[in-house]
């Protein structure tokens, strides 16, 4: 058989009482489904297994001899039917001398310049893709020209984010008592019983005199 030129891209729905297919095209992936060519010899031999399920005997062994001749003779018959789908199918398409690529005449064609808009864009088209894209990066130049967060206080979110209760560790919104716990948020201060200084919370000796604490 000659070399068959068309769209590499297809799909063979055939199956065992005919034959069809679906072309692509190379660029968009836009679809034409071929007519449905009968096999009727896959359609004879399923007419005779049908039968013999029946009625037994002869036409059973008919309906597998029927399978090996249609096994046999599938690879000329699929030849064929893929050939006369090409032919057909070429009338939907165009074909591009320059890259080779089978395209859809819709969406991917450049009728003015006989050649596929992958070759040959189509300059209205092209104009507006630029255009909107350009858009697309002044919009972005543009808003990064304006403060977003005039109106975000970062100290704030910090002093909520550091807010806890001293003994439960509950996030706390304001207040003098824990909402959780129950306890007072401020715990009461203690002064050095020798010098008067205020204590840290966590410390044990004066830090003026070196008292202990309770001391």
């Amino acid at each position: 058989m000659a070399m068959i030129q068309f769209t590499r891209n297809y799909t063979d729905r055939s199956n065992n009482y005919g034959f069809q297919f679906e072309f692509f095209c190379d660029k968009c992936r836009n679809g034409h489904m071929s007519p449905f060519i009968a096999n009727k010899m896959g359609m004879a031999a399923g007419f005779l297994k049908a039968a013999g399920s029946f009625f037994g005997g002869s036409l059973s062994r008919a309906a597998y001899a029927g399978e090996h001749v249609k096994d046999a003779l599938r690879g000329s018959a699929w030849d064929d039917a893929y050939a006369e789908a090409v032919e057909e199918g070429k009338k939907h398409f165009k074909h591009c001398t320059r890259c080779g690529q089978w395209v859809c005449p819709q969406a991917c064609w450049n009728e003015s310049r006989g050649l596929c808009e992958g070759c040959a864009p189509n300059l209205q088209e092209e104009a507006a893709h630029i255009q909107s894209k350009v858009s697309v990066e002044q919009a972005w130049d543009k808003a990064r020209k304006v403060d977003q967060v005039e109106s975000l206080d970062m100290k704030a979110h910090r002093t909520a984010a550091a807010a806890a209760c001293p003994h439960c560790n509950a996030r706390v919104e304001g207040g003098k008592f824990c909402s959780e716990c129950g306890k007072p948020l401020e715990a009461a201060k203690a002064h050095c019983t020798q010098c008067g200084t205020e204590l840290k919370p966590n410390a044990r000796f004066c830090s003026d005199c070196g008292t202990p604490r309770g001391g």
